[in-house]
């Protein structure tokens, strides 16, 4: 393949983080109104449109990032050395990580236990409460929050990365494999079932199990990074499209009659495979979408490519923060949600535009990379000196 169609590739990867960092900012922006557990909840729940929302996205948001980060990795691995590659990735995912946990986590949960009557007094007075305990689950008693709250992501990739490199580097040919079929749509998932009707009923972090994450993530290296995926989703895409409106409308049937089916049956081992229909069939039909609508670059895919880390870092500290403004105000949900909404999207996007793209300490801090002739100040942004 020459370098036009692994720029595409690259393209299609870089809108599908950006539209999906969308998409989950919005989906937290969902939590503050729906029914699920959160750190802070209006007032006023909606039982109706949020929910339906959160539902409609929440099962396949997170299994498309772990995907598409397994594919940036083969791809990386095609340019870099171990060596650079897990420097490049303590810093990109280490920083920002680290940023979450010792200074975004700690008014989260300050505003979490205030809401919920299990601490009283002012931030000052509650931050050397935040190292007492694990904080392990929302409601709990411990404080800490090893894993930066909505900041998991970067820790488990982190992990990801570190304890898969050594068999990727060892059979990284077999992700450029010529052969694909429909015999593959339908048996690799296999794991993914057995994952989900097991394992991942134990242990579960953000929707689904952490080797359940795992297995998505090794298959976007060796699965979909594969030169052949591209002319197979324009065979299947169409087909994953309507698999994925017949599995999300059963999922979200089930769940607005039924509720999540919490023991182990018949009926649960059912619900865990529609869900893993619908992640299955989301994934590939939002391969398909980008292979046919997203091909180009521009100058909006360049901005917002690079501001995609530093809004994801920002997004959920800033929704909780101005939730606690609002929360017991008597509004309307629809306008807290259109303010919540706008209000935390320009808050993120004015820190990003003008403060944390021109200080290069902060850019490092927020996994950027830091541009040459830019200090502690502010610069004059130059194409030129942005380095992807």
């Amino acid at each position: 393949m020459g370098n036009n169609t692994q720029s595409a590739r690259h393209y299609d990867l870089d809108w599908i983080k950006v539209l999906a960092m969308l998409v989950v900012f919005l989906y937290h922006g969902s939590m503050f109104f729906n029914s699920f557990d959160w750190h802070i909840k209006n007032n006023i729940i909606n039982y109706t449109y949020i929910e339906f929302f959160s539902l409609l996205v929440g099962n396949w948001i997170m299994p498309i990032f772990f995907v598409v980060s397994g594919m940036a990795t083969y791809y990386a691995l095609n340019k870099r050395n171990s060596k650079s590659f897990i420097k490049e990735r303590l810093l990109r995912l280490g920083l920002p990580l680290l940023l979450g946990i010792f200074l975004l986590s700690p008014p989260q949960v300050y505003i979490e236990r205030i809401t919920n009557h299990q601490f009283k007094g002012s931030f000052l007075e509650f931050f050397p409460h935040y190292f007492d305990g694990l904080y392990l689950e929302m409601g709990g008693t411990g404080n800490f929050a090893f894993f930066g709250h909505h900041l998991w992501y970067l820790l488990m990739l982190l992990l990801f990365s570190v304890i898969t490199l050594p068999f990727f580097l060892k059979t990284k040919g077999m992700a450029a494999g010529k052969e694909f079929n429909e015999r593959h749509y339908l048996f690799i998932p296999i794991p993914l079932y057995i994952t989900a009707l097991t394992i991942n009923h134990v242990v579960n972090l953000a929707s689904w199990g952490i080797i359940f994450y795992l297995l998505l993530y090794i298959f976007g290296f060796y699965f979909f990074a594969r030169e052949s995926l591209r002319t197979f989703v324009r065979k299947i895409g169409a087909l994953a499209g309507v698999l994925s409106i017949l599995s999300a409308a059963a999922y979200i049937t089930w769940v607005f009659f039924y509720g999540f089916p919490m023991e182990i049956s018949l009926g649960w081992a059912v619900f865990m495979i529609i869900r893993v229909l619908l992640v299955w069939n989301m994934i590939f039909f939002i391969m398909y979408l980008g292979d046919k609508y997203l091909n180009v670059s521009n100058r909006a895919l360049k901005y917002s490519s690079e501001a995609s880390m530093p809004f994801y870092v920002l997004h959920q500290p800033v929704i909780i923060l101005l939730g606690f403004f609002i929360y017991n105000l008597n509004w309307t949900v629809p306008v807290k949600l259109i303010l919540l909404i706008s209000a935390a999207f320009l808050i993120i996007m004015g820190l990003y535009e003008f403060i944390i793209r021109r200080v290069n300490v902060l850019r490092v801090l927020f996994g950027l990379k830091a541009k040459q002739g830019l200090r502690d100040g502010p610069c004059v942004s130059s194409d030129r000196a942005r380095h992807q």
